[in-house]
């Protein structure tokens, strides 16, 4: 039987018809082909001419490794010129189908011309579409021309296309309300998006690199982080599959609401442990900002629905479109977010942002399960600082560390010291309501503030530096309990400023005293 081999027919295809491909492609250089991962990703979209434009391999040694197994050579084949061509005298020949012709466009042929376009020239595009959407323009033209020329488009891009707008001058805000229309103008079209098509569930692969990381094995790992948010956000989508008909009927209740309300834990875990990662650590701010507003919005709407004395047409329909955004926002981080941080944070942060997880209540009836890799690593690190037993002279007295910290832990108040540079440097141990992840120690107070914050807590330390003020306290309710909350500049004895520290007080105790006491 002859064995014909189509070239302009994707290399996952080809080695489906023929397994002996691999081998060949193999042993040309092309070792990513036996990654099943690789192959069920990229390989649905890359022929073998391209990926040898990519790798560098002439087409020459390809067609007549081919050749020499037998096979005949037809359809997509790049004209040979130069050394090649020269080669190509000597290549066999056995059909008309073997030799080399210009592939002709049709609609439905992808040409070379998106091949010659570098990744700077792709972001650009991209940048254009989303400045077209920011003019206003329908969703469903802008999308038109993006399918015409793009194929899929990778969660990176999207990420540096939306922070060259920033970079530009277009304002957070702007970009933040355009987000769920490039979400829109994005939907399907990732490689994460297009292999969750493929196997029905999340298969999102970033681009293959020796040292990153499959969100997919991540999310599958039972106990790692991702996979229990993960878990998090299907238990989310299934709850808001069961109350779509309420909504429709309008039998849904302020109950209903306020069960879709635990999402604010999980945002919460985004934004103490992701986003300030992603933004300081590894310079990746655009995406965190944008999803750390949208957040902040979908959950303070969702409180002011529950407590929200509007009409029933109005209520019903608000209901809605937040059950809509909180499920785009499940797309952005299973196909943007996640990737991202799969690709760029290390098994070391991984195993720390795990150990912080266990401040966070569980919800959606998803709960915490123990992660065996990160616990063994957590348990072989040191904790205690060397010379812990030694005496601290101070004015008051001498303590030890042991003494110190056990002091401090004991106190009954939520203790944090930022320094004299905004540097977080400590938060005691112990259960806290204002969450304080580990990871954030050695990191910039700022970053681990939402976006719409991060201007009052600027101005608080700006006015203790100056000396303007000493402290600001702030009274709150929160899970229904009284809090009190005092910042308060901390100055050496000469009366410089080395620092800010903050202390949350639980008052519950005081407002049932003096309820009794009336």
């Amino acid at each position: 039987m002859e064995k014909k081999l189509d070239l302009s027919k994707s290399v996952y295809d080809l080695v489906k018809e023929y397994p002996e491909v691999t081998e060949i492609m193999k042993s040309l250089g092309f070792s990513e082909i036996t990654n099943k991962v690789m192959l069920n990703s990229v390989g649905k979209i890359m022929t073998i001419p391209k990926g040898a434009k990519m790798k560098g391999v002439s087409m020459i040694d390809i067609v007549s490794a081919f050749m020499k197994a037998g096979f005949t050579l037809e359809g997509e084949m790049p004209n040979l010129q130069g050394d090649e061509a020269a080669s190509a005298k000597d290549a066999p020949v056995e059909t008309a189908a073997t030799q080399v012709e210009e592939p002709k466009a049709s609609p439905n042929t992808e040409t070379n011309e998106e091949n010659t376009v570098t990744d700077s020239e792709r972001v650009e595009q991209l940048k254009g579409f989303l400045k077209r959407l920011g003019t206003g323009e329908a969703l469903g033209a802008v999308r038109e021309d993006f399918a015409s020329q793009f194929k899929h488009v990778e969660a990176s891009e999207i990420m540096k296309a939306e922070q060259g707008l920033m970079r530009e001058g277009t304002p957070l805000e702007e970009v933040q309300q355009l987000c769920d229309l490039h979400s829109a103008l994005f939907h399907g079209s990732t490689i994460h998006e297009q292999m969750d098509a493929e196997h029905a569930k999340v298969e999102a692969v970033l681009e293959a690199q020796e040292k990153s990381k499959s969100v997919v094995a991540l999310v599958e790992t039972v106990g790692h982080p991702l996979n229990r948010l993960t878990e998090e956000n299907k238990a989310l989508n299934d709850l808001i599959e069961e109350l779509r008909p309420k909504v429709a009927d309008k039998t849904a209740t302020i109950d209903d609401v306020n069960t879709v309300r635990q999402l604010s834990v999980h945002y919460a875990k985004k934004g103490d442990l992701l986003y300030p990662k992603l933004k300081v650590d590894y310079a990746i701010g655009g995406p965190s900002m944008v999803m750390w507003t949208v957040d902040g919005d979908i959950r303070d709407q969702l409180g002011d629905l529950a407590k929200s004395s509007q009409s029933v047409d109005d209520w019903y329909r608000r209901f809605d479109e937040l059950l809509t955004r909180a499920q785009e926002m499940i797309y952005k981080e299973q196909n943007i977010l996640f990737p991202i941080c799969a690709e760029n944070f290390s098994k070391e942060d991984w195993y720390q942002i795990y150990k912080d997880t266990a401040q966070y209540e569980d919800i959606f009836g998803v709960t915490r399960i123990a992660w065996p890799e990160a616990d063994t690593a957590l348990a072989a690190q040191t904790t205690k600082p060397s010379g812990d037993n030694n005496a601290i002279g101070l004015i008051g007295g001498t303590l030890t560390v042991d003494q110190l910290d056990a002091m401090l832990n004991t106190m009954p108040m939520e203790v944090t010291f930022v320094d004299h540079e905004d540097i977080n440097r400590y938060f005691n141990d112990g259960e806290k309501v204002f969450k304080r992840p580990t990871t954030a120690i050695g990191r910039d107070v700022y970053s681990c503030h939402p976006p719409k914050v991060e201007p009052i807590v600027r101005g608080i330390i700006d006015s203790f530096r100056k000396g303007d003020r000493d402290n600001v306290a702030v009274w709150l309710e929160k899970q229904g309990r009284p809090f009190y909350v005092n910042y308060m500049a901390v100055r050496d004895q000469h009366n410089n400023y080395i620092g800010t520290l903050e202390l949350v007080q639980d008052m519950q105790f005081a407002k049932e005293h003096f309820g009794r006491s009336k």
